[in-house]
């Protein structure tokens, strides 16, 4: 009878502590995995056109939106929602103007991207980025430094609104 009581506890404590195991696991990568992108795709700058925009304002930019192969599939495709693995990169530029252009024009007309000024990225994956709409956001300077955590909050509910696309503006322009 003892062996029988000695190997009962045996058998729950071993369980407890795997149990015990994966529940401490679980919450270190939760706090360990920010629920924003911290690191810039690689080879962002080879992908495709989706679209470029001018934004006025106190922005003033120039941004060149890009999507890797999947965002670029189902942008050409109409496909809502994107699937996991879709990014998509928005390049921003202050404007300034071309003298070499305007000589040309005979008129001050011309734009050109000055300046760099942020990168940003949608990264979709329905499971790590649930919480904000299958997307993980990322903003990162010129310089390649990402924004801290603070300022990524305001990313999700800014692009709530558009709901009704999968939480993307920026509509493709073949």
């Amino acid at each position: 009878m003892k062996r029988r009581s000695a190997l009962a506890i045996a058998v729950a404590t071993l369980a407890s502590v795997c149990a015990y195991l994966l529940t401490a696991s679980g919450h270190a990568d939760e706090k360990s995995a920010p629920a924003y992108v911290t690191e810039m795709p690689a080879g962002y700058r080879d992908w495709k056109v989706v679209s470029v925009a001018h934004e006025a304002g106190k922005l003033n930019s120039i941004g060149f939106v890009l999507g890797n192969d999947i965002a670029i599939k189902a942008y050409r495709e109409g496909k809502l929602p994107f699937p996991d693995g879709a990014i998509i990169a928005a390049v921003h530029y202050s404007h300034v103007p071309s003298d070499e252009n305007n000589k040309a024009f005979g008129d001050k007309q011309s734009f050109v991207p000055g300046v760099a000024t942020n990168i940003q990225f949608e990264v979709k994956d329905s499971k790590k980025y649930a919480a904000t709409g299958g997307w993980g956001f990322g903003h990162f300077s010129a310089n390649g430094k990402p924004a801290d955590a603070t300022f990524m909050q305001t990313c999700f509910p800014c692009h709530k609104p558009a709901a009704a696309t999968d939480l993307i503006y920026t509509h493709y322009a073949p």
